[in-house]
């Protein structure tokens, strides 16, 4: 039986990418070693390296004034990586709380300076997006923090604040799934694990010269500017996750890029809303203007309904359907890798799974 894995994250992988990979894992390019017994220094990960780069700046159309980097740590990480290079003396910076990610961000960032709350879904329980003041952030800030997408919530940006500061945004759960202008960022982060690869490397594109603002007494390893000068290979770097991400890449580019895969994520997505909203057994708690095209969350009619639903499915071949531990439901994590077969075979259960206890 096929297994459809909708896993918020650690998620599945492209087929092809878990293929290519089991192939080359006891001999890599014909080494006789398998990667992750490669040397980092060595000529076959330095290849990985320069092309994983390559990819990413071909995939996302970005400019030398940005840079790319890798970093340990994940998505958490960045949380205070972020206010530590970025927070400028004396100064503030905003945050949009959108979920439970966006709130331990701006936790983390109070440690380096102020945090301002410049708009908030709280009391919605995060059902929405906000507006910030109408897109307009304080010119005097250090910079606006975004997350772009929220897993728990199932909400999504589908527009970014125009801003005179520099736009970060946390896109662990959203990165490459839709075009974006890279112009518009000052900083986007990712941890890997649900569109990029397996979790153990976080992507970090920054724009160069804001990496010039960290203090001096920064730890090195905490540095962004660490990373842009020796091209993330200060100390050893997660190799075979990096591997894996370039690989990855490799398989994007073959679906014709990002703008033919923003295609296929909403065709998926149009999918199970659609269902979900002609139907009276199955609700979505998410605002419809904000709805996340990566994470459809949804309910059942109760709680035993759904611990039936979800053990069900998972006797279809349809895991990772639990919502988080914090809100309950169902929740279906559509990331790039997951097929539109994957998506249809999941409408289908829920047709016959709603005709069967409606």
């Amino acid at each position: 039986m096929k297994i459809f894995n909708f896993s918020a994250g650690p998620a599945m992988l492209p087929e092809e990418v878990m293929e290519k990979a089991a192939a080359e894992f006891t001999n890599y390019a014909d080494s006789g070693c398998g990667l992750m017994e490669l040397s980092h220094r060595g000529t076959e990960f330095s290849d990985i390296m320069q092309r994983v780069e390559a990819n990413i700046r071909g995939l996302m159309n970005i400019g030398d004034d940005y840079a790319v980097c890798f970093i340990q740590g994940g998505a958490s990480l960045q949380f205070a990586m972020v206010p530590m290079n970025l927070m400028l003396p004396g100064g503030f910076a905003e945050y949009a709380d959108t979920g439970s990610w966006a709130s331990k961000a701006a936790k983390e960032a109070k440690l380096f300076g102020d945090v301002k709350i410049v708009a908030s879904s709280k009391e919605t329980n995060y059902d929405r997006i906000p507006v910030i003041r109408h897109w307009r952030p304080d010119p005097k800030a250090s910079y606006l923090h975004i997350t772009s997408n929220n897993t728990i919530a199932g909400t999504q940006y589908h527009s970014f604040p125009e801003t005179e500061v520099p736009l970060v945004a946390d896109m662990s759960s959203d990165i490459m799934s839709k075009v974006i202008d890279i112009n518009s960022f000052g900083l986007i982060y990712a941890g890997a694990q649900k569109n990029l690869g397996p979790s153990g490397v976080a992507l970090v594109i920054i724009r160069r010269d804001l990496a010039e603002r960290v203090p001096e007494k920064t730890p090195v390893m905490l540095k962004h500017k660490t990373y842009i000068e020796n091209n993330s290979l200060y100390n050893t770097p997660p190799t075979f996750g990096i591997y894996m991400l370039n690989l990855v890449m490799e398989w994007l580019k073959d679906k014709g890029g990002i703008s033919a895969m923003e295609e296929i994520n909403d065709a998926k997505s149009e999918a199970l809303y659609e269902l979900i909203d002609s139907s009276e057994f199955y609700r979505s708690p998410v605002d419809p203007g904000s709805r996340s095209r990566m994470n459809v969350v949804f309910r059942l009619p109760s709680e035993d309904l759904e611990a039936k639903f979800l053990s069900g499915a998972k006797k279809a071949g349809l895991t990772g359907l639990k919502g988080h531990r914090s809100v309950g439901g169902i929740r279906a994590s559509i990331y790039n890798a997951m097929p539109i077969k994957g998506v249809e075979t999941l409408i289908d259960f829920m047709n016959e799974f709603e005709s069967a206890n409606r």
